[in-house]
């Protein structure tokens, strides 16, 4: 009874974008007796990516790639999507109204924020446009002039806690990293073997895999902790 669309991560393609437009499609004309149970997970922002009107796939595909390539934090990227998206960063949620909506969310976002995991479609969002545009700015990536004009553009603003849809709506976080990390140590100690957890940090991929390669040639020479 569950269909599964298989698509693309971390870059956006069509099989996500046809996807996330017939999720919206199935949430057209509920009413206020309805119940929508949205499950997210990491890899929701680029399995659910319809561009923002003005924008187009493409520009969303080699955005989110300069992005990645840039350092960016997921915070930052996701900030970014929210933005130039018409489903995340809350929008699903006012396309859901008038029904109840329940949340359950496993996360894989340093911090549990929800409005970050898979950008939030279905949660209030507290970041701007001026926000967005100040990550493309400060990472020098390639701004085309339709981007631009979206991002200058007010009535692009995400949804609000305050928005009146949100009232029917619950949110909850049922997993997170610390959660995967701590069973992993937990299941490693029965089997003796002592475990080291170093946490669900945030930054650039490359200088963590260096800095936690050292740390695993440290341990194997005898000198680490």
């Amino acid at each position: 009874r569950i269909e599964v669309v298989e698509a693309a991560h971390p870059i956006p393609d069509s099989s996500g974008f046809n996807a996330a437009r017939r999720i919206l499609t199935m949430v057209e004309d509920l009413s206020a007796k309805d119940l929508v149970i949205c499950l997210l997970s990491g890899g929701g922002s680029a399995l659910l990516s319809i561009p923002a009107e003005g924008i187009r796939l493409q520009d969303k595909q080699s955005l989110t790639a300069e992005l990645i390539r840039s350092g960016a934090t997921i915070t930052e990227i996701n900030c970014v999507r929210k933005h130039l998206s018409a489903i995340k960063g809350g929008r699903l949620a006012a396309a859901c109204s008038p029904a109840q909506i329940l949340t359950l969310a496993i996360s894989d976002v340093p911090g549990n924020d929800i409005s970050m995991i898979a950008s939030g479609p279905t949660v209030p969002d507290e970041t701007n446009r001026k926000q967005a545009l100040n990550v493309l700015q400060q990472y020098a990536i390639t701004i085309p002039n339709n981007v631009f004009e979206c991002l200058k553009n007010p009535a692009i603003k995400t949804p609000r806690l305050d928005d009146r849809f949100f009232d029917k709506s619950e949110i909850a976080i049922i997993a997170t990293a610390d959660d995967a990390m701590n069973a992993a140590a937990a299941a490693a100690l029965e089997v003796n073997i002592k475990p080291l957890v170093l946490g669900d940090q945030e930054g650039d991929a490359r200088k963590l895999a260096q800095s936690q390669a050292a740390l695993a040639k440290a341990i194997a020479a005898g000198t680490g902790p």
